[in-house]
């Protein structure tokens, strides 16, 4: 499963909330400086997370954005989801979008193939999103520096 760059983005620049959480208001300038995203884009993607309820911001020359939860308390599986849909690979598996599959031989019979691999893909992922909070990715990649997990092309 990929993920969009929106999600990308976020986590990015939820690391530098998350390191800042408590202390001060991070501008968007400096986020966007500090993990290399475009300030247009970056932009979106606060006021999505703003308007979900995860981050605090305030105008001015002070101001700043925030995050409103504790680090603790905020998974990747709902970053992600916020802003990328739901995490089923498939509609038919999906615990927050279901959708039946209108076009599938199995859709009316009791044992689909292919629901039944993507259901075992969607918990796999979900297992890992829904436990793995920004603390434990800041500490992470804190840890491991940022170009740690980056492979040679």
């Amino acid at each position: 499963m990929k993920f969009s760059k929106k999600s990308e983005y976020a986590l990015r620049a939820l690391i530098e909330l998350t390191a800042q959480y408590g202390k001060t208001l991070l501008q968007r300038q400096e986020i966007a400086e500090r993990q290399h995203i475009p300030v247009e884009f970056l932009e979106q993607i606060l006021l999505t997370l703003k308007n979900a309820g995860l981050l605090a911001s305030k105008r001015g020359v002070s101001g700043g954005y925030s995050l409103i939860k504790s680090p603790h308390e905020i998974t990747l599986g709902q970053v992600i989801r916020l802003l990328d849909g739901p995490l089923a690979p498939i509609g038919c598996v999906s615990k927050t979008a279901y959708q039946k599959c209108s076009d599938c031989p199995y859709a009316d019979k009791l044992n689909c193939p292919i629901q039944n691999v993507m259901l075992g893909v969607r918990n796999a992922i979900a297992e890992i999103l829904d436990n793995y909070t920004l603390s434990d990715f800041a500490r992470q990649t804190a840890r491991n520096g940022p170009d740690a997990n980056r492979r040679s092309s």
